[in-house]
């Protein structure tokens, strides 16, 4: 192996190490010596523009992504990220500006899928985008309808889900909770799925359905440390084994990733107030709410639960 090949190896494997580690700063630095190095790595600029949009970087992630795809149209993922990137700006820009990005948005979307029809994550995001999104830009319901149809011939769980996914963007809660229920009964195989379920039950105050969360993301990713959240979330919400649900909670806060589709670290130091409170361990409680706002300062959770302990 050439030198030089080695050294774009270790800055990619660098590179990689530290988005796994949630150091967004040090990925890109690494990702844009490899790519330095090798400008015909589509899988460089792809972490690239994850790494990005984690640090909300939102041109940047996009020229990244535009590269990706510049170098493999063929690439069903790259496109699919492509579509994120534009959807992320889309949702930080001014009103005229997001109508351009969210055609262009869908239009990966679709060309994601076109080129992979069994890419279901970019499938859900485009089932998503047309049942929430106005014709204007695109979307519309009817759409939406035709590829569910379609992807629950390929896979009944990812079907379902994309049922309830759809009727929470309309808000018809009830028969969003029958398909997310039956979608964690049909066996699903994407952690990203089960735990957006999970999102959703946390949102809903639905400790049941935590549970089984808890139970099938365990059954498909044992090492993925969101089921640690949402199991100690049931159980504070259930009121059940409170040790067990301070000890989920914990390593949760200690060790999680700070990356999209996870619950913040702050969530679980709010819960754990949340844990405390309920205890009547009021300094213990009031300890992890700030916590959870020095963490973040938008917490409602932790930002609502002080103004109640100073009351009282």
């Amino acid at each position: 192996m050439a030198a030089a090949t080695i050294k774009q190896d270790a800055s990619l494997e660098a590179g990689r190490h530290a988005y796994e580690a949630s150091d967004y700063v040090k990925a890109v630095q690494a990702l844009q010596a490899a790519a330095a190095k090798d400008p015909q790595n589509a899988d460089v600029q792809l972490l690239l523009a994850k790494s990005y949009l984690e640090l909300q970087q939102h041109d940047a992630a996009i020229k990244s992504a535009e590269r990706a795809v510049a170098i493999d149209a063929q690439n069903s993922i790259y496109h699919e990220w492509l579509g994120r990137a534009y959807g992320e700006k889309a949702d930080h820009a001014s009103w005229f500006s997001a109508l351009s990005l969210a055609k262009k948005t869908r239009k990966e979307f679709e060309t994601a899928v076109q080129l992979d029809a069994k890419n279901f994550s970019a499938r859900q995001a485009l089932i998503e985008f047309d049942c929430s999104a106005p014709g204007l830009v695109g979307g519309g319901e009817d759409k939406a309808v035709r590829q569910i149809e379609q992807l629950t011939e390929m896979d009944a769980a990812e079907g379902h889900y994309a049922k309830g996914n759809c009727r929470r963007q309309k808000k018809d809660f009830a028969a969003a909770d029958e398909e997310f229920t039956t979608a964690l009964e049909s066996n699903p195989k994407s952690a990203e799925l089960i735990y957006d379920i999970g999102d959703y039950a946390v949102k809903r105050s639905q400790p049941e359905r935590l549970l089984a969360v808890a139970d099938a993301g365990k059954r498909v990713a044992p090492s993925d440390l969101r089921e640690k959240f949402y199991r100690g979330v049931a159980l504070a919400l259930k009121k059940e084994d409170s040790e067990e649900a301070e000890r989920l909670l914990k390593e949760y806060a200690k060790r999680a990733p700070t990356r999209s589709g996870y619950p913040r670290p702050a969530a679980a130091h709010a819960w754990l107030g949340r844990l405390f409170e309920d205890q009547n361990k009021m300094e213990e409680g009031a300890q992890e709410f700030e916590s959870a706002l020095k963490l973040d300062p938008k917490n409602k959770m932790a930002q609502e639960a002080l103004k109640r302990l100073k009351k009282g």
